[in-house]
């Protein structure tokens, strides 16, 4: 998505109608005893044209769930299984959210509003299909900040309270609820793939290729890559291609997703579902964001192996339609992609113009010796070098002959950058929780959004 969001009208397009018997459940939105609007993204609304909507009318769609006009009739709860944590679980789906609307935005994207906290589906299972305020809050951190990062995530796009109190065994209880609302390029997930695997309909996952390929257009495989006129073999090119990408943009970012499962994996390459997510405090690949991964699983450092194994399940799934060799040969593509990534957005992050791969690559080295060695955290690592700046010792070598992306924004004056450590999000709802005190979250809001303005678009990969 652009750094700045385009305006559009109000185009609505429920592409997903056609699949849905059999892709989706209708649900029924649960009656919240309150509405009490928190977060309205004034910067994405109107990129779908509903910039429009007053708060009641606001409400009245994002609370109450009253249909958008010529859109999807009822909420549809999506179908998926997943590997979580590596082992296989059939038993999932949306358990406490789901697709509430699909438009058009100006570039002729289908965008979908997906939700969080809206109530029971079929796949509640146990629990509650509710959504925390403070889950609801840390959500809206985590995605501003990635976007102003350049990493291609969900937005959040609307957060109201409402008036329930929840019991969780994380946190104290009772605690505040929640109903979210993100903007999406779309919610097919590997998971949704591995369904269909499970129940062999190999039917529906063509035609379900088929939705991905032409919803979520992307570059087409190499030249010489085998079966390239396979939609099968395309997609799976097409999920590498953004998945190596957003491994690099989360390492590049220093930032750790924590529950890294295959139904968390979104076949358009967007980061989504925030749960125990952290920023680095320092460069340290073991660092883990989830206090429930005893073993590192998900840990920084292993983030691309993750998604490449994801990526592994999602070929498995397309053996229902693909001979073995060629999703592997796309497989095979995602070490030297992610390099490739890495390269790239370390470049544009530190404001220096690419000198190529193997130069990119010694500067990547030295800048991660130099964080270990100083314990710096990366944000600030970041900004104290922009353009080359006060390097020292072999991180002087590496930037020699690098040329400074040239940019007069007075962000970059500012003796320290914005971060999102765990100590400042506890601030941030500490004074919502305690005094109901919204300021710091919508100062910090648009900090971030400063921050995303000096920095710019990331360039876009090779060929894109």
């Amino acid at each position: 998505m652009r750094e700045e969001p385009q305006a559009s009208p109000y185009r609505p397009d429920p592409a997903i109608l056609p699949l849905s018997d059999w892709i989706a459940d209708e649900v029924t939105a649960a009656q919240f005893p309150r509405a009490t609007l928190r977060f309205r993204n004034r910067r994405w609304d109107r990129a779908v044209g509903l910039d429009g909507l007053d708060d009641r009318q606001w409400t009245t769609h994002f609370a109450r769930f009253e249909p958008l006009a010529d859109n999807l009739l009822h909420p549809l709860a999506l179908r998926y299984h997943g590997h979580q944590f590596r082992v296989y679980n059939p038993d999932i789906g949306d358990g406490r959210g789901f697709l509430f609307a699909q438009m058009r935005d100006a570039e002729e994207r289908l965008l979908d509003l997906g939700t969080k906290g809206s109530g029971l589906t079929p796949y509640s299972r146990t629990a509650d299909g509710r959504l925390t305020l403070k889950g609801a809050v840390r959500e809206i951190l985590a995605t501003e900040m990635l976007e102003a990062l350049g990493v291609y995530t969900s937005k959040t796009f609307s957060v109201i309270e409402t008036g329930e109190e929840l019991w969780r065994g994380d946190e104290p209880s009772p605690t505040r609820s929640a109903v979210m609302v993100r903007l999406s390029h779309g919610h097919i997930r590997i998971g949704t793939f591995q369904r269909l695997l499970a129940l062999e309909e190999r039917e529906h996952m063509a035609e379900l290729v088929d939705y991905c390929l032409s919803q979520f257009p992307g570059p087409q495989p190499p030249a010489d890559a085998p079966g390239r006129d396979e939609p099968a073999i395309v997609l799976m090119h097409q999920v590498v291609d953004r998945l190596a990408d957003l491994a690099a943009a989360w390492m590049v970012a220093g930032f750790v997703h924590g529950v890294l499962n295959t139904d968390n994996m979104n076949v358009t390459g967007e980061s989504f579902d925030y749960g125990p997510w952290r920023w680095l405090p320092q460069w340290d690949s073991a660092f883990t964001a989830a206090y429930f991964d005893h073993a590192g699983l998900y840990a920084f450092g292993r983030q691309p192996e993750a998604l490449h194994w994801n990526l592994g399940q999602f070929a498995v799934a397309l053996r229902l339609l693909a001979d073995a060799p060629p999703l592997i040969a796309a497989l095979e593509r995602f070490g030297p992609l992610y390099m490739e990534a890495v390269a790239r957005r370390w470049c544009w992050r530190l404001g220096v113009e690419s000198r190529g791969p193997e130069s990119d690559g010694a500067l990547v080295a030295a800048s991660e010796k130099a964080m270990r060695e100083s314990g710096v955290q990366p944000d600030g690592f970041f900004h104290r070098h922009r353009g080359g700046r006060g390097a020292e010792g072999e991180l002087a070598e590496a930037l020699e002959g690098y040329r400074a992306i040239p940019s007069d924004d007075p962000y970059w004056n500012l003796p320290t950058p914005e971060t999102m450590l765990i100590e400042e999000v506890e601030a941030i709802w500490s004074a919502i929780d305690q005094r109901d005190d919204w300021a710091l979250l919508h100062d910090k809001v648009e900090a971030i959004r400063r921050m995303g303005r000096a920095h710019g678009p990331p360039p876009p990969p090779r060929g894109h």
